[in-house]
């Protein structure tokens, strides 16, 4: 695990854990990629207004400003806290531009100023992907985003993993069937439940008048279903008895319904109905998602997200969206300080290039020409030194193969594991592919 920094909150990986941070990258772009999805990278700043329009987090929020900026002169700026809100903004402005229903990728650091502790950082790399349609969006597009995210992170080697979903629709129909009014407060309070426990929500629920004794008790039952298949209809039903359901109620057990069922198809036995999943800003309006590493649940929800029918808009044009969004920076992080994976060595370097004397470089650098010229990855020594002493340096960063020049211009290359030294070539020499580049290794299996 990376050493702690001078700055709490930012992480600072070593060579060999920024390898394992960039496998999980490469993977996920193969899979988003694979499935239809574009790359964009949007500005790492926003007006602030424009970050204050979705949600309540602007005490989180990192302002920025120029040491001798003028007063007033231009608008304030504020680094972004998540990618959702910049990329609602972005198709905005490039609705012109774009074609409809666009699938987007954007892997990019974020900044949020909430206080550190595990798996939560002031800066860290977020991964998102997004279903937005212009006007309409079917709702097959919310299966679709689950498919790809599942896909994703069985990709990875991370264990075993859950999508947690649940409607929105579903629970604020449920709440306004049992006499709730204050339907945003009771789904902020019950986003809690996991961090503050089912007596603390229901006390903040009465205590703020957003419900009675009874209806906080109804609203909590509600939150305790949990189902891998379609039965939790059954369940929300058997709850009201014989209170007639809202309309928004049946919208959202329908939808919920439709998603389970075709994520079981998909992807079998990543999916479960989880009644008690809310998410706390405000923007999403019908399925939602989280996902847990079983047997890590204490680390929170790895990878969220969601429906929203409003977030953008460009005069009468509406663009209704479904995205979801990997921490992968909360994902490595728990990865590396638990020893599942690990990198085979600690640079890309599959050969190192030894020096008898230091007149020998420029050969060196021929050599290394040579092997880089067909791909293969190479560090030469900067100065001539005991060969003892330069395969050591080639051991301890890792470096599989070390090359030595003969004084008779003969080539060699020496497997520092086994021993096993061989002539060799370097136009035609290539190490076997395991080799080539560094190696993500399961610790527990590998």
């Amino acid at each position: 695990m990376a050493r702690t920094t001078s700055l709490s909150g930012f992480t600072e990986w070593l060579p060999e854990e920024r390898l394992v941070e960039l496998h999980v990258l490469d993977t996920l772009r193969e899979v988003f990629e694979r499935h239809g999805f574009a790359s964009i990278e949007s500005r790492a700043v926003e007006t602030i207004d424009t970050l204050l329009q979705k949600g309540e987090i602007d005490k989180e929020i990192y302002a920025v400003s120029r040491l001798q900026e003028e007063e007033g002169r231009e608008a304030r700026l504020a680094l972004h806290f998540d990618l959702t809100v910049p990329f609602a903004r972005y198709v905005v402005e490039n609705a012109g531009h774009l074609d409809f229903p666009f699938r987007r990728y954007q892997i990019q650091k974020v900044w949020r100023g909430e206080r550190p502790q595990d798996g939560r950082y002031r800066e860290f790399t977020q991964a998102d992907i997004d279903l937005v349609g212009d006007g309409a969006l079917p709702f097959r597009s919310d299966v679709e985003i689950g498919v790809v995210m599942a896909k994703a992170l069985e990709a990875l080697p991370i264990g075993d993993f859950m999508l947690r979903v649940n409607n929105r629709k579903l629970s604020e129909g449920f709440y306004r069937s049992i006499g709730l009014t204050d339907t945003t407060a009771v789904l902020r309070a019950i986003d809690k439940l996991e961090k503050i426990g089912a007596e603390k929500v229901s006390e903040e629920l009465v205590s703020s008048g957003a419900a009675t004794t009874e209806q906080a008790h109804q609203a909590l039952e509600l939150a305790q279903i949990r189902a891998t298949d379609t039965s939790f209809v059954a369940a929300v039903r058997a709850l009201l008895g014989s209170v007639e359901a809202d309309e928004l109620l049946e919208a959202g057990l329908a939808e919920l319904e439709e998603v389970v069922a075709e994520l079981n198809k998909r992807v079998p036995g990543r999916v479960t109905a989880d009644l008690s999943i809310a998410r706390g800003l405000d923007y999403y309006t019908g399925t939602v998602y989280e996902t847990v590493l079983i047997g890590h649940e204490s680390l929170g929800s790895v990878c969220s997200g969601g429906r929203y029918e409003s977030l953008a808009s460009k005069g009468k044009r509406t663009f209704p969206g479904v995205g979801l969004s990997i921490g992968v920076t909360r994902l490595i992080s728990r990865i590396l300080a638990e020893g599942g994976l690990s990198a085979s060595r600690k640079v890309p370097a599959a050969v190192f290039v030894a020096m008898r004397s230091d007149e020998d470089w420029g050969a060196a650098q021929d050599v290394a020409d040579a092997l880089r010229g067909r791909g293969i990855n190479v560090e030469v020594a900067l100065k001539a030194e005991k060969f003892g002493k330069q395969i050591r340096h080639a051991d301890r960063r890792g470096i599989p193969y070390v090359w030595f020049t003969e004084d008779d211009g003969a080539h060699e290359v020496k497997d520092i594991r086994t021993g096993a030294q061989a002539p060799a070539d370097p136009a035609s020499w290539t190490p076997p592919a395991e080799d080539a580049l560094p190696r993500i290794v399961e610790s527990a299996t590998d």
